[in-house]
């Protein structure tokens, strides 16, 4: 074979060496890179050290490995304890009765000194800025509410409700009373709402504002308005009847702005209180003290 002109044959000496040595001469390894006199070989040793630090193992390149690492590196801390989760939600804090009268309104109805755990039915308000905060909770597994009324009868009515729904939660909702039957509203006024179902109690708060754009469904709270009372079951987190026939409802419109403390005594407990019950008793202490020889 002719060589070109000009060409010793000693240059061709290096090019048939690599040929033999094939493409992994070519290919630096990771370890050699930086090595020489003064050079450093991995993780910045020096080479020649004569540290006695561990090998420093080679990664493999296999996914696994990829995963294990980086599982380690974002799940894991330099202690190699999973990295602490969110904090549970706070717990529903107690409707506090000691206010009542005072900084809030409220309004029980069940039997006579009982509170918001004992009451079959309680209702309290405060001003909060330019919202006014709502707590409810009555003896129900099913819903409670407040309605405002302009003439203590169901029918037209804004009505604010807490629902205990299928799968344990509490949902604010807003209904307006068509008649006697209650319905729901998408335009919902609450925020900042809450609410717990224990010992076979619905219990809620929420917010809602003062002053409200005009609206059928919805009342201006700076107005006053008289408060109908109701709670009752669910079935699949929709509300059905309430519980009494009559329920309870202001003697008076409320104003949001006075905090009173109004008890109002359960069927049960109003008996002996009525007028036409007293004067019964009266009559018929009367006829057997007349009639005795």
């Amino acid at each position: 074979m002719a060589r070109p002109a000009g060409q010793s044959p000693g240059s061709w000496a290096p090019l048939l060496l690599l040929l033999v040595a094939g493409p992994a001469a070519c290919t630096a390894s990771p370890a050699d890179e930086g090595a020489g006199p003064g050079g450093r070989g991995p993780r910045g040793r020096v080479r020649g050290d004569t540290g006695t630090d561990e090998a420093v193992p080679r990664h493999d390149s296999s996914y696994g490995t990829f995963a294990g690492e980086f599982y380690d590196l974002r799940y894991l801390s330099e202690e190699g304890y999973p990295f602490p989760t969110a904090p549970p939600v706070d717990p529903f804090a107690k409707i506090k009765v000691d206010d009542c009268g005072k900084t809030k309104g409220c309004f029980r109805y069940g039997k006579p000194g009982c509170n918001a755990e004992t009451c079959d039915y309680f209702l309290s308000y405060r001003m909060i800025g330019a919202d006014v905060e709502f707590e409810l909770s009555a003896d129900t597994d099913g819903w409670v509410a407040v309605g405002f009324s302009s003439d203590r009868k169901m029918g037209g009515d804004d009505v604010m409700a807490c629902v205990h729904d299928d799968n344990g939660r509490v949902r604010i909702q807003h209904f307006y009373n068509v008649g006697q039957w209650a319905k729901e509203i998408q335009r919902n006024p609450a925020r900042d709402e809450e609410g717990v179902f224990e010992n076979n109690r619905v219990t809620c708060r929420f917010k809602r504002p003062v002053n409200v754009p005009r609206d059928e469904t919805i009342v201006d709270l700076h107005l006053s308005w008289y408060y109908l009372f109701a709670w009752g079951p669910a079935i699949q987190g929709s509300i059905t009847r309430h519980d009494i026939d009559s329920p309870p409802a202001s003697e008076r419109v409320v104003s949001i702005y006075k905090y009173e403390d109004i008890f109002m005594p359960s069927a049960a407990y109003q008996t002996f209180s009525s007028p036409f019950c007293l004067l019964l008793i009266v009559a018929l202490t009367f006829y057997l003290l007349m009639g005795t020889p």
